[in-house]
């Protein structure tokens, strides 16, 4: 047993310096070997490096202002794709549909100026809807003798005096101007398809065929701006959700996921033996 002793202290001694002997051992074989694997295992040492977690604050503030980047931060990559992948489709979407709407603006308020007349609707209107006691208040409806320039305001005060007339016919140019001539029909004289000789017609009579062809055509351009709204709804819900799933996926990530890296240093003998490990645990 003793010769075993011996040939471990002289295996640990061979490997210290000279200054580590004087300074560690004592001479003696019970107590030097005591010291010898003392030293070993209390100088074996952890350093640790840990994962930094992440800003929850950032990880909102990031997705808040481009959809996904925060989920990107917080290393959920497929979340910040499909938040990225939406947002793109709804600012596409909500501009060619914008841009369709006002293509198709353009087209019905183009068909409207080619078959829709003021001065028909008008001079019908007077024609038609005024007893010869209320002609007499409206012998300046008309600017000219051929009666093509219409007075705004006496005709606005006309049609609030006929029975049956629910609205005042707003300003040339007007958004309302070009709903109201192919939504209510007590202007559907001024259509150039609209028989003159029916000069009984009142509401709620059949329209004409370019009056209801000209209500699709309007119908169709508020179609296409209720899907652009649509997406402007669907991009800002986005940013907000996006920005709530990140601080929520952002806290997830640094709560359930823990990583370390440590170094095991095991001196034996005065020699330093190194060995990594890395750490992974989920919490669920």
């Amino acid at each position: 047993m003793k010769n075993v002793l011996l040939s471990i202290l002289f295996f640990i001694i061979c490997n210290l310096s000279a200054q580590d002997i004087d300074s560690i051992f004592t001479g003696n074989i019970y107590f030097d070997s005591q010291i010898a694997f003392e030293k070993t295992f209390d100088d074996n040492k952890f350093q640790t490096v840990t994962q930094e977690e992440k800003s929850v604050f950032l990880a909102a503030v990031l997705s808040f202002a481009f959809p996904g980047a925060g989920e990107f931060y917080a290393k959920s990559y497929w979340k910040a794709g499909l938040f990225f992948a939406l947002e793109i489709a709804s600012i596409a979407t909500g501009i060619i549909y914008d841009k369709k709407g006002d293509d198709q603006t353009i087209f019905f308020q183009n068909y409207a100026d080619e078959r829709w007349s003021v001065a028909k609707y008008a001079k019908w209107t007077y024609d038609n809807r005024l007893s010869d006691a209320q002609k007499l208040n409206y012998q300046n409806l008309f600017y000219d003798a051929q009666k093509t320039q219409v007075n705004w305001s006496v005709l606005n005060n006309m049609e609030r005096e006929v029975e049956g007339y629910s609205h005042s016919l707003a300003p040339y140019g007007d958004q309302q101007y070009y709903e109201m001539i192919g939504k209510y029909s007590q202007f559907n004289p001024g259509w150039d398809d609209f028989d003159l000789s029916n000069t009984t017609y009142k509401y709620p009579d059949p329209v004409t065929q370019n009056f209801s062809y000209y209500s699709g055509l309007r119908g169709k351009a508020n179609d296409y701006y209720g899907v652009a709204q649509t997406a402007v709804i669907v991009i800002v819900a986005n940013h907000i959700i996006s920005a709530l799933d990140a601080a929520w996926t952002t806290s997830s990530y640094n709560k359930n996921l823990q990583i370390s890296a440590e170094i095991d240093k095991i001196i034996l003998a005065n020699n330093r033996y190194y060995y990594p490990r890395i750490n992974l645990r989920f919490n669920f």
